[in-house]
């Protein structure tokens, strides 16, 4: 069974071929997946989207020829399928790869399926302590761990996060570690109570007028968003976007070149230290869930997760 993205939206099929592993692959049994912001904007045009969605994934391995000691471990598997052989690769940004291919986003298939690939470099075997529910969330929560790979976050930084969705959940999370002077503004009030439930001050949008933040991140995919953030980084701060945007985003960059404003686009990120943070309980998934659905009802799926105020609502594939 696989949920197919085609012109008249999301279809779920039957008839799709069981895919063979080429050299260096391994075929993968989902067992559970998740829906995040990206794949909503898949859904609404972001690139042009044809094909089976979904990138965020807990299976168990059934067949990897070239290594058949993989066969049977529970993995996660990073989406990014490079060549490793251009210069890009050779280069050490294998993330960057010209000729990749991102599971279930661009040119491969992904995780709202029974089966997908992926080459056996991106498997990451679960520790048997974390348990599906909480595997599911290794990739944003990767992806929210790439901050402070990118960026040195002192203790004595104000650090600011614009957005109380998933990821800004992950992205709080993540930041309060560091011990910065951390404050996460947000529009939902049951959202902003998780983290404050958790010690990170917390404030809503309406209530912040003037704020001048070392670092700024930007986790709401609006433009407005961005805009609040470039407006609430100090001179020479830093506002990272992690966020993806369908459609564009107008602003003055002759502010940004006179403040010398460090902007820094950020993306996917290192999967053992998420798997290390869940393995002993430093980050909490666990309140982010919001539904499950089996997969024969992914439209009904997608459907709740666009709804406001919804957080996390997962695919169950196969027991």
């Amino acid at each position: 069974m696989w949920a197919v993205y085609l012109n008249r939206g999301l279809e779920i099929r039957r008839d799709y071929p069981t895919p063979s592993p080429p050299s260096g692959e391994a075929r993968i049994r989902v067992k559970l997946a998740g829906i995040c912001n990206t794949d909503l904007e898949l859904m609404r045009g972001y690139l042009n989207f044809r094909g089976v969605p979904g990138h965020e994934f807990v299976g168990v391995v059934e067949e990897a020829p070239d290594h058949p000691e993989w066969v049977g471990k529970r993995v996660v598997g990073e989406i990014n399928a490079a060549c490793g052989v251009c210069p890009t690769c050779r280069a050490g940004r294998p993330t960057h790869c010209p000729n990749r291919t991102t599971l279930g986003i661009s040119g491969r298939d992904g995780a709202f399926a029974e089966y997908l690939l992926l080459p056996v470099v991106n498997l990451h075997e679960v520790p048997p302590e974390i348990p599906d529910e909480a595997a599911v969330f290794v990739e944003p929560l990767a992806a929210a761990l790439e901050i402070p790979e990118q960026i040195h976050i002192h203790p004595t930084d104000r650090v600011v996060v614009l957005g109380d969705g998933k990821l800004g959940n992950l992205v709080a999370q993540v930041l309060q570690l560091t011990g910065c002077d951390l404050l996460v503004v947000g529009r939902n009030p049951n959202k902003l109570a998780l983290l404050a439930r958790r010690g990170i001050p917390v404030a809503h949008v309406e209530d912040v007028d003037e704020l001048s933040a070392d670092v700024v991140v930007e986790c709401t995919g609006s433009p407005e968003g961005f805009h609040l953030a470039r407006r609430w980084v100090r001179p020479r701060g830093t506002l990272v976007l992690k966020s993806t945007y369908h459609g564009t985003v107008e602003t003055n960059l002759t502010m940004v070149a006179v403040d010398e404003v460090a902007v820094i686009g950020s993306r996917c990120g290192p999967f053992e230290p998420a798997l290390r943070l869940l393995g002993q309980g430093l980050v909490d998934v666990q309140p982010l869930i919001h539904a499950r659905y089996p997969l024969q009802e992914a439209d009904k799926a997608f459907e709740h997760a666009a709804r406001k105020g919804v957080l996390k609502v997962l695919l169950e594939v196969s027991p």
